[in-house]
């Protein structure tokens, strides 16, 4: 069983990669409860079981793991088809996944318990933390076929709080095709794997920005650098300090950046094949290796129950079983919308299963009823990953939701809305 039990980690990478110098005891076991009392069907649940068993039997997905809990007791906590279908081998409950953006909120998490202790300030420009980066910003004018038409003077230097909320024309690559983004890397993964910190800043930095900061919500690096941002303010990586802010504090022992040998037995693999495309599909990153840096944008592997003690930590104000993350003043800053009425939102263009929320400090948050394509309420909050997690939390409700699949393509998105479905329609209160 891979270690969490960590006050103080000098960590290079992953899971088990840290020197003790310290341990202090885990939190106990998420306490269960019956369903039923709860306020679920026991018989609607079930239909659950029945629509994954048909997906993984009809060769749309390898497998699955789902884990709901309601006023903090789970309720629900299921594997379906294959961890490895090549191989024949089962989907365990505790099966380890590459959760992907689902870093994010992590990250953030890890920045605001910086701004907490005075360390940052969200609205300081990212420059004042990473001496002689992205100071003096050009941002890009193109033509109407998307190419570089010139560039102007940034308004004003990018913050803490764009990288935070997507607002800081820093994009992905991968998810446009003006000149600018055919500058950048693809996105975190493919960043971390061929790039260490440095470089990668560098390569940011050799492309004009895409928008003026503030005023565009963009998918992009935000993440990633505020990554680096911690890693330059505490002088730890950032796997080492989620280790022992986050990770060990919540219980979280298989939430790490590399998956050790020990635990590779219980690494999830995607299909072969992508199912709509017949095309091959490799998982990125393996997460039995290292990237070059733990991106904070896209790099973590973890369980369901794992990623369950996190979200419940949001839901209950920054805290877990005594154990406190983030002040319950900040998380709900973290959990409220951070886009003025002047920011132009294109978060339906990154996940159209999200389109119409608003966002905060590292995840969605919806703002209003109706009009969003999910089940919920005002007021939930999530944000999924590009290999097929996904999970959320409604407050409202008392519900927080982890679903973890690797289903890379397009796939991902039918999941997103099929398990927002299936467990809202077992709700009987």
């Amino acid at each position: 069983m891979v270690l969490r039990r960590l006050v103080s980690v000098l960590a290079l990478a992953g899971f088990a990669s840290a020197a003790v110098a310290q341990e202090a005891p885990l939190p106990p076991p998420l306490p269960r409860a019956d369903p039923a009392e709860m306020g679920f069907s026991p018989e609607r649940l079930a239909r659950i079981g029945t629509v994954l068993n048909r997906e993984v039997a009809e060769g749309r997905m390898p497998g699955a793991v789902l884990i709901i809990a309601r006023e903090g007791r789970v309720v629900f906590h299921e594997a379906y088809g294959f961890r490895d279908k090549a191989a024949g081998a089962a989907m365990p409950r505790d099966a380890l996944f590459n959760i992907a953006s689902m870093t994010k909120p992590m990250t953030a998490v890890a920045v605001l318990g910086l701004v907490e202790r005075g360390d940052l300030v969200l609205d300081d420009p990212v420059s004042a933390y990473l001496p002689g980066r992205f100071a003096d910003q050009r941002v890009a004018s193109l033509d109407l076929a998307g190419k570089l038409a010139g560039t102007v003077p940034a308004a004003r230097p990018v913050s803490l709080r764009d990288l935070l909320t997507h607002t800081g024309g820093l994009v992905y690559g991968g998810r446009g095709t003006t000149e600018v983004h055919r500058m950048l890397p693809a996105g975190s993964v493919a960043a971390a794997k061929e790039l260490d910190g440095a470089q990668f800043l560098d390569a940011l930095q050799a492309a004009p920005l895409l928008h003026q900061p503030g005023t565009v919500w963009d998918y992009g690096f935000g993440l990633d650098i505020a990554g680096l941002v911690v890693e330059r303010q505490t002088g730890r990586t950032l796997d080492a300090y989620l280790a022992e802010t986050l990770f060990g504090p919540l219980g979280m022992r298989d939430t790490g950046f590399v998956i050790p040998p020990g635990s590779a037995d219980r690494y999830a693999r995607a299909l072969p094949a992508d199912p709509a495309t017949g095309k091959p599909q490799v998982l990125e990153p393996d997460a039995t290796r290292p990237t070059k840096f733990a991106c904070g944008g896209g790099c973590a592997v973890s369980s369901a129950e794992d990623y369950l003690r996190f979200a419940l930590a949001l839901m209950n104000e920054g805290e877990l079983g005594g154990r406190r993350v983030l002040s319950p003043v900040f998380t709900r800053a973290m959990l409220t919308d951070q886009l003025g009425p002047g920011v132009r939102n294109l978060i339906g263009n990154a996940d159209p299963t999200r389109a119409d929320y608003g966002f905060g400090l590292g995840l969605a948050v919806r703002t209003r009823p109706g009009v969003v394509r999910l089940l919920g309420s005002v007021g939930d909050f999530s944000w999924p990953g590009a290999s097929g997690t996904n999970w959320w939390v409604d407050p409202g409700r008392k519900l927080a939701v982890v679903f973890m699949a690797h289903t890379p393509g397009a796939a991902r998105w039918r999941y997103r809305y099929l398990i927002n479905s299936l467990v809202y329609q077992a709700l009987e209160r």
